[in-house]
C-alpha cells in the first residue's frame, strides 16, 4: 500500500509554453522514467462517485475538505492498476492506493467491492465500508497526457497535463481506443507543482517564470461539468 501527503499548487498555461519550462527543468531534475522519448505518457481513471454525486457536488461548493475515489492505469496497460483514496484538505493532498489485479478492477467496475474484505489492508477494509455505505458507483472516465520531472528528495514533482477528455460510460475502461469528449481545449495545460514538506530554492527559481494565478482545478469535476 502506498501512503503519500504532500503539498499540491496548480496553475493553467499555454501547451506552446511546456518546452520553455521543460528545458529549464531537465537541467535541474530528473524526467520520469514513464516519460516516452521526450514526451509524456497517457493517464486513464475511472473516478466513483455516490447516487447523488456527493464529491462532485462538493467540488462545486467549493469545500475545503473533500476526497475522491478513483482506478487508473497507464498507457492503456493492465500490468499496473491502482485504487487510489485522495483526500484533499486545503493545499494539502493525501493519496493512499492499492494494486489491483485486473479482474478485481473489472469486479469494481461491475459495482462489486466485496474481494476488498478478502485484502489484507485496512484501507481496502476501510474502502469497502465507506463505499457500500455511502453507495459509491463508477461513474467517469477521465483521461489526459502527462509530462513529468521528479526529485527524490521531499517527493518533488512537476508535472504537465495535457488533452483532458473523458467518457460517462465506465464499461469502456480497459478498451484499447475508447470514443472520448474533448473538455479542455487543446492550447490548455495544467502545470502541477507537488512537494513534502518545502520547494528547494533553485526549483522555486526556476517556476518563478510562471507568472500565472494558481487555480482549484480538479480533472473529475470539470468533465462532469462538461457533461451535464
Amino acid at each position: 500500500m502506498l501512503d503519500v501527503s504532500r503539498k499540491e499548487l496548480k496553475y493553467i498555461i499555454g501547451t506552446d509554453e511546456i518546452y520553455l519550462y521543460k528545458s529549464k527543468l531537465e537541467k535541474i531534475m530528473d524526467a520520469d522514467p514513464h516519460n516516452r522519448d521526450g514526451g509524456g505518457y497517457t493517464i486513464r481513471s475511472l473516478y466513483f462517485d455516490t447516487f447523488h454525486d456527493n464529491d462532485y457536488m462538493e467540488k462545486l461548493d467549493g469545500l475545503d475538505k473533500r476526497q475522491k475515489i478513483r482506478m487508473r492505469i497507464y498507457d492503456g496497460q493492465t500490468n499496473i492498476i491502482k485504487l487510489e483514496l485522495k483526500a484533499k484538505e486545503g493545499d494539502f493532498q493525501r493519496k493512499r492506493s492499492l494494486s489491483l489485479s485486473l479482474e478485481e478492477a473489472e469486479s469494481m467496475i461491475d459495482g462489486d467491492y466485496t474481494f476488498l474484505l478478502e485484502r489484507p489492508e485496512h484501507l481496502a477494509h476501510g474502502l469497502y465500508t465507506f463505499m457500500c455505505t455511502k453507495g459509491y458507483v463508477p461513474k467517469c472516465i477521465v483521461e489526459y497526457d502527462r509530462m513529468a520531472f521528479m526529485n527524490q528528495f521531499n517527493d518533488i514533482r512537476i508535472t504537465f497535463d495535457m488533452n483532458l477528455r473523458a467518457l460517462e460510460d465506465p464499461s469502456q475502461f480497459f478498451k484499447d481506443d475508447i470514443e472520448t469528449y474533448r473538455v479542455a481545449d487543446p492550447s490548455e495545460t495544467t502545470m502541477e507543482v507537488k512537494y513534502n514538506g518545502f520547494l528547494f530554492s533553485y526549483i522555486k527559481q526556476t517556476l518563478d517564470i510562471v507568472d500565472k494565478p494558481r487555480v482549484s482545478n480538479s480533472k473529475y469535476g470539470r468533465s462532469r461539468s462538461f457533461a451535464k
